[in-house]
């Protein structure tokens, strides 16, 4: 494994020592590799949340133009919607 020196705000040093001294943590390191695979795992939401987003956009703009609507219109079609399924 390599060695890197890492700064931590004192409140974040304190959160790592105090991980270690209850004994959920084995050491130091354990505590900031679990938050780098947890960093990862988030990395990996935010790719899939965008590459799902960008699908979205692409089939809104392929299904044509859009409609201008009032609320009150769009209020009256969900309640004709909502009568006609019973």
């Amino acid at each position: 494994m390599k060695t890197m020196t890492v700064s931590l705000s004192p409140q974040q040093a304190s959160r790592v020592q105090q991980a270690v001294a209850t004994g959920a943590y084995a050491s130091n390191s354990e505590v900031m590799r679990d938050a780098l695979r947890l960093w990862e795992q988030r990395e990996e939401i935010r790719a899939l949340e965008l590459t799902r987003l960008k699908q979205a956009y692409a089939e809104g703009i392929a299904s044509g133009r859009g409609r201008d609507v009032t609320a009150e219109t769009l209020l009256a079609e969900f309640k004709a919607k909502a009568l006609n399924q019973g």
